[in-house]
């Protein structure tokens, strides 16, 4: 996430008055640890709102003031969609996906010869823009559905998630790099790079960072992908499902809202998750010191684990938190 930020402050997707943008954001969150690009999207997403409203409701004051210069619905919109396009580019690079493909290899083949892996569908909740995921289970040959149709180019289709013989259903919760979005449409399509023409150059990145603005969760496809995400955070009576949480800070309040009520709502769901920093995010300890949900979660951390009445504390950095060892580890390696 530094390297993305950093990357995308510096990025020429930026004009002018994106940077002047992006520059006040920045200096709205001094003092806090380790800002990053989402924040600075989430906090002109919220204002967008603001401005957007005034707009709608021919307010006076329509304009947001920012850093000694106002700024209109237009220029605050302009400057969200540069931003996107900024991060694109960023995550839109060569990258070797080698630890991607160990990782499907790992959970779609059996560990060992002869071991029974079963018909169960693996859904992964995606929070990241990238598409590392889909691309290194498409190389792996594993059937999945990401709710788009068709190939190269597509459409939107939540149909595609309840397709037969599945093995993987991808849910991009905050939408995708290549998910864009047409001036006349509501849904995701996906474009081959290939395609050009004003209509095309026009699209809107399909990415919302911003962990408070409620209103996209509202609508489709997020509001189709969170009612499959609460589906599958409750799995039916008589059977076990088990969230494998890696890479996440718990930065998103709606994300964790839906992670709570699922806990408390069904006593068959457990967490395991990987944290990297050596203090408990508020939510975890929250979770950890609350009798009625701490059997369900067991807290992989850089300097300690947590599971029910269990708390042990470690002097040294256990590294099982990065993605690399968790591949390792479902691998079969020790």
């Amino acid at each position: 996430m530094a390297e993305l930020t950093s990357e995308a402050l510096s990025s020429p997707e930026l004009d002018e008055s994106s940077k002047n943008i992006l520059m006040a954001m920045q200096s709205n969150f001094i003092g806090s640890s380790f800002p990053n690009i989402e924040d600075y999207l989430s906090e002109l997403i919220d204002l967008l709102a603001i401005a957007d409203r005034r707009t709608t409701r021919n307010a006076n004051k329509k304009e947001i003031e920012l850093d000694g210069k106002t700024y209109s619905v237009t220029s605050l919109r302009d400057a969200t969609e540069h931003i996107k396009h900024a991060i694109a580019k960023v995550i839109d690079k060569d990258i070797s996906i080698e630890t991607h493909q160990k990782f499907v290899k790992a959970v779609h083949r059996p560990v060992r010869p002869g071991k029974f892996t079963g018909n169960q569908c693996v859904d992964y909740l995606m929070l990241n823009y990238d598409t590392l995921i889909e691309d290194a289970l498409a190389l792996e040959q594993v059937r999945f559905a990401d709710g788009i149709d068709g190939g190269v180019t597509g459409w939107w289709n939540a149909d595609t998630f309840s397709n037969d013989n599945l093995s993987a259903r991808v849910l991009k919760l905050h939408g995708s790099i290549n998910w864009c979005q047409f001036q006349d449409d509501t849904l995701p399509r996906r474009l081959s790079n290939s395609i050009k023409g004003t209509a095309i150059s026009d699209q809107r990145i399909v990415i919302w960072p911003a962990s408070t603005k409620y209103r996209e969760t509202q609508l489709d496809p997020y509001a189709q992908l969170t009612t499959l995400a609460r589906k599958i955070l409750r799995p039916k009576e008589g059977t076990q499902r088990v969230l494998v949480i890696c890479g996440y800070n718990f930065g998103d309040s709606h994300i964790n809202l839906e992670l709570n009520s699922a806990l408390r709502e069904s006593r068959d769901l457990t967490l395991i998750v990987f944290w990297s920093d050596e203090i408990l995010h508020e939510v975890l300890k929250q979770w950890h010191d609350d009798t009625s949900v701490r059997e369900q979660i067991l807290i992989f951390g850089k300097r300690g684990f947590w599971h029910g009445d269990t708390e042990t504390h470690a002097s040294i950095d256990l590294p099982w938190w990065k993605f690399e060892n968790i591949t390792r580890l479902l691998g079969g390696e020790r």
